[in-house]
């Protein structure tokens, strides 16, 4: 009776682990049959994933349901008034949310959110036409709470014709393309992502995933889910083998803003390639060009002493890429002090915040927040155009202003 027992739970267990093969084995990316989904790296990097895919890399877009839109509904929050004629209001029918343009108290047109934009400090939707995406002219901002202008639309009248492009998604997505193509990644032809005019829905690979950063990992879970004992990496690139050039590479192709000539599609790039083969520099950055402060963060670090003056200072130095940064402003001061050891503020900084305070405060006064010169906004009924504030990444000396 125990051997039928041993030997029933045996057939089983060998017909569930066929089943979770075959999965794995049907499964096919829209980059191509040498991928395997950011789903398959669960099961053995439990706890890289968990803080991944709650990331605002990994939502850099999403699906635009319930729980991924940013903003207010169903509140006196969610109207902005281009005229004493015109309006647009956010609003919710079943399940889908709506920009609503009424003109003269009738409604004349609403557009549904679609593809969600960015979810840390603003968030803007797309909506789909004609097999291509269009930008709603109202964007969500966490730091005035309140829906505004969409980057570069006007606040006197509603406009809804502005296409976002494929490469726009470039940074935005692990995958966006006009035709499903059942061949591995190398034999696709990525530029054809970004020089067609139309995009295929079913092709969409939401946000940044693992194997945007770690290259196509199909491979990888084959061979660990049969060898489970081997601990070595196998068929997947670790950043841990990378040098510091690959490493910068690696986070400058959607961080260091990219307005140079583009030589290759960035879907293109894998962990490990030379971003000069991707881009051609038009302005250097150890020019006193003043790179902004939005989606430049390595051209601005890069030209501080501190990455200068050192042989071993990349990204990850400062930041996990797993998760997002961290709001303790301490954390990272430890990290100056660790290069810093003994520094002594002068007397004129020390009568600003005590020592204590100052040697907890690195960033604060070290790396500004900044208005970005590239976006902007308007609330409703307002002429005021508002900055939009980030952190410069150009670590430095900047004196307080004077009151």
């Amino acid at each position: 009776m125990k051997k039928a027992v041993f030997l029933i739970t045996n057939i089983l267990l060998a017909i569930l682990f066929v089943n979770c093969n075959n999965k794995s084995e049907e499964y096919i990316d829209p980059r191509g049959t040498d991928y395997a989904g950011s789903e398959s790296c669960v099961q053995c990097h439990k706890t890289q994933s968990e803080m991944v895919f709650h990331s605002s890399h990994f939502k850099a877009t999403a699906p635009a349901i319930l729980e991924n839109v940013s903003g207010d509904f169903d509140s006196k929050n969610h109207t902005f008034i281009y005229d004493k004629d015109t309006k647009l209001v956010m609003e919710k029918h079943g399940d889908s949310l709506y920009q609503v343009l009424y003109k003269n108290g009738k409604e004349t047109a609403k557009y549904k959110f679609e593809i969600v934009f960015g979810t840390k400090h603003a968030q803007t939707s797309v909506y789909w036409r004609n097999n291509n995406t269009y930008e709603l002219p109202l964007s969500f901002y966490h730091s005035v709470n309140s829906w505004a202008t969409s980057p570069g639309f006007p606040a006197d009248k509603p406009y809804f014709d502005r296409m976002v492009v494929k490469d726009c998604y470039a940074c935005h997505s692990s995958n966006i393309s006009s035709r499903t193509v059942d061949q591995s990644s190398t034999e696709k032809n990525f530029m054809s992502m970004d020089i067609e005019d139309v995009i295929n829905k079913k092709t969409i690979v939401y946000g940044i995933d693992c194997e945007r950063c770690h290259g196509p990992a199909k491979k990888h879970v084959e061979f660990h889910l049969k060898n489970p004992n081997v601990k070595v990496a196998n068929s997947i690139t670790s950043f841990k083998t990378l040098n510091r050039q690959q490493k910068l590479d690696a986070c400058a192709l959607c961080h260091a803003g990219n307005d140079g000539m583009k030589l290759k599609s960035r879907f293109e790039f894998k962990p490990g390639d030379n971003l000069s083969a991707f881009f051609r520099e038009t302005r250097s950055i150890n020019d006193t060009t003043q790179f902004d402060v939005h989606g430049n963060q390595f051209r601005l670090m890069a030209q501080s002493k501190c990455f200068i003056n050192s042989e071993k200072m990349d990204c990850i130095t400062c930041h996990n890429p797993h998760e997002n940064a961290s709001k303790n402003m301490a954390s990272y001061s430890k990290i100056c002090m660790s290069c810093h050891q003994g520094l002594k503020h002068n007397e004129t900084t020390l009568k600003s915040m005590p020592e204590k305070l100052l040697a907890d405060n690195c960033v604060e006064c070290h790396m500004p927040k900044k208005a970005s010169n590239a976006i902007s906004f308007q609330l409703s009924n307002s002429k005021q155009l508002s900055n939009y504030i980030l952190r410069t990444h150009k670590i430095g000396i900047y004196p307080k202003s004077k009151k």
